[in-house]
């Protein structure tokens, strides 16, 4: 059955519990603050003009992104493969959705709001790290701020090492190579490349 209205959405997944819906703030709590200077991690959601989708990670020590007030965050951008989908997408809506990680924590922190670039040299110096100004900065005005329960990182035992697989890379020198018609040698080249990249540009 395909659900096509929010009528016969609730009727298959039901009401929220009214103290459930008040979670949900327009600022960010002083337990947020504290999440997101615990956080190494967070994920960038953005939308463009004609609902294209980017989800993007963005890590960094804790407390790389930096809180303002209590509604206003920055989130610093470090050396990456100049695609740049999200921040054309910030362009384009100047929408975005964050989630932040912190590790051990079964709970995970959802912000969403508006966004702007800056490039402000002041501003790239103050989020620095290793000695290197960011990038650039997204610099985003929170609207909803709310805590998500961690039934997710329990049911996927995330932070259970046991149940982890071997450490592993994935090969993008494999990928392009064979995008682009190369050979093995093309694609041990491009793997180092980046894994020069990994040691010398973060």
């Amino acid at each position: 059955m395909t659900i096509e209205s929010i009528a016969a959405l609730r009727e298959v997944i039901g009401e929220p519990h009214p103290i459930t819906a008040s979670k949900k703030t327009s600022l960010l709590t002083e337990e947020a603050i504290n999440f997101i200077a615990r956080a190494p991690l967070v994920i960038m959601t953005t939308v463009s003009s004609d609902y294209g989708l980017d989800a993007s990670p963005k890590g960094d020590a804790p407390g790389f992104v930096q809180v303002v007030d209590e509604q206003t965050v920055l989130v610093p951008d470090r050396p990456g493969n100049k695609l740049a989908d999200g921040h054309l997408n910030v362009l384009q809506t100047g929408r975005v959705g964050l989630i932040f990680l912190v590790p051990n924590a079964r709970e995970t922190l959802r912000l969403s709001g508006s966004a702007t670039l800056t490039a402000e040299p002041a501003l790239l110096e103050n989020c620095a790290a290793r000695g290197k100004p960011a990038v650039l900065v997204t610099r985003v005005s929170v609207e909803t701020c709310f805590f998500h329960c961690g039934k997710a990182l329990i049911r996927s035992n995330l932070w259970q090492p046991e149940t982890w697989d071997a450490p592993s890379r994935v090969s993008f020198g494999r990928m392009l190579a064979k995008a682009n018609g190369g050979d093995d040698q093309l694609a041990e080249a491009i793997d180092q490349n980046i894994a020069d990249d990994y040691a010398h540009n973060l």
